[in-house]
């Protein structure tokens, strides 16, 4: 583990700092910014000033926010920052269902959108053994559509905790986002609120939660990757309605 992951996983509160950039988003700064020098020496500043807003845009949205994790046993927390668009009691995808997965009985689905403004950075929702990454290649449907989980193109994770307790998540492209990237790979040993992913421009976050757990956030709410709580493992009671 990191450093930093580390500093993330202390209980206390983080002082806020300006974020960081991304390494993998520095090569799309750096070919903004050359366009806009270009078309400022160029002396077209109908070109240039429109140019330099979309370069900080860029800039922003790789920002990679210093995050104060939740500590707690049985916590599972936010793997994205965004709203929480679709909450469905729904089969888990057969890339992760059977024995060795999900298993094959119906579990409780929270959907988490992304627009282009929020952070792409996304955490594993706990701490444990990455089991499984499964690359999908797929449409790029609006990420806010129901049919995106089976149609986009996705990444599935599979994570178990050191109690045997396996959590499923997915990274979905969306109508803009083009590449899923991952950090993770099977057996790798990740902290709870560890970078594991992100996606480029815009796309949605699918979490599959264990068997008797429901979400404690509702339909609409916006939540922040590695310090919303999501849901208690074994805790039944929901804040939101009745997934569908």
């Amino acid at each position: 583990m990191t450093d930093l992951n580390k500093a993330e996983n202390q209980p206390t509160g983080v002082k806020w700092r300006w974020p960081s950039v991304h390494p993998e988003g520095r090569k799309f700064i750096l070919i903004a910014a050359v366009i806009t020098l270009f078309f400022a020496w160029m002396a077209w500043e109908t070109l240039a000033w429109p140019m330099a807003g979309i370069t900080l845009w860029v800039a922003a949205f790789f920002r990679d926010p210093v995050r104060s994790v939740p500590q707690g046993e049985g916590l599972i927390v936010a793997p994205a920052d965004g709203m929480v668009t679709l909450i469905q009691h729904v089969m888990p995808p057969r890339e992760m269902a059977g024995p060795d997965g999900l298993g094959d009985q119906p579990l409780t689905r929270v959907s988490i959108f992304m627009s282009v403004f929020d952070v792409h950075i996304n955490r594993t929702p706990i701490s444990g053994t990455v089991k499984n990454v499964v690359y999908i290649a797929g449409k790029f449907l609006n990420a806010d559509l129901d049919k995106a989980s089976e149609d986009n193109e996705r990444q599935h994770i599979l994570v178990e905790d050191r109690n045997g307790m396996r959590i499923g998540f997915t990274q979905i492209a969306g109508l803009v986002a083009r590449r899923i990237v991952p950090f993770v790979k099977p057996g790798d040993i990740v902290a709870v609120g560890q970078r594991i992913g992100l996606i480029r421009f815009g796309s949605r976050v699918d979490v599959y939660l264990p068997a008797g757990t429901m979400p404690k956030v509702a339909l609409g709410q916006r939540i922040v990757a590695g310090e919303t709580m999501l849901a208690v493992v074994g805790d039944a009671q929901s804040l939101s309605a009745t997934p569908q």
